[in-house]
């Protein structure tokens, strides 16, 4: 059997790196910043809403830094929707066989 050689791949830092606003992943910061102005609508506070956008804004950096896909699978798990995400590291030699054609 002839002997397997090592594969490697081109990987580009562009293409894995979360599209961030502010440190932040985009969803993250979109969910900070209308919750903030919310709360400035109903409670008619600026100062809280500058607060609570703060707040919710230091919790989504520190969910970014430790995994930017966190909330992605977290509201999975809660809706019970799990879809395969593609994983790179796992790969599995496939055989390609060759048919000659019948003409």
């Amino acid at each position: 059997m002839a002997e397997i050689t090592g594969r490697s791949n081109p990987v580009y830092k562009t293409l894995n790196k979360p599209l961030t606003i502010m440190g932040v992943e985009r969803t993250l910061f979109a969910t900070a910043l209308f919750t903030g102005g919310g709360f400035q609508v109903l409670f008619s506070s600026f100062l809280g809403a500058i607060v609570i956008f703060a707040i919710l804004l230091m919790l989504a950096r520190i969910a970014t830094r430790r995994d930017p896909k966190m909330l992605v699978f977290v509201i999975q798990a809660m809706s019970r929707t799990f879809r395969a995400e593609y994983d790179p590291a796992k790969y599995t030699l496939t055989t390609v066989r060759r048919i000659p054609s019948r003409a």
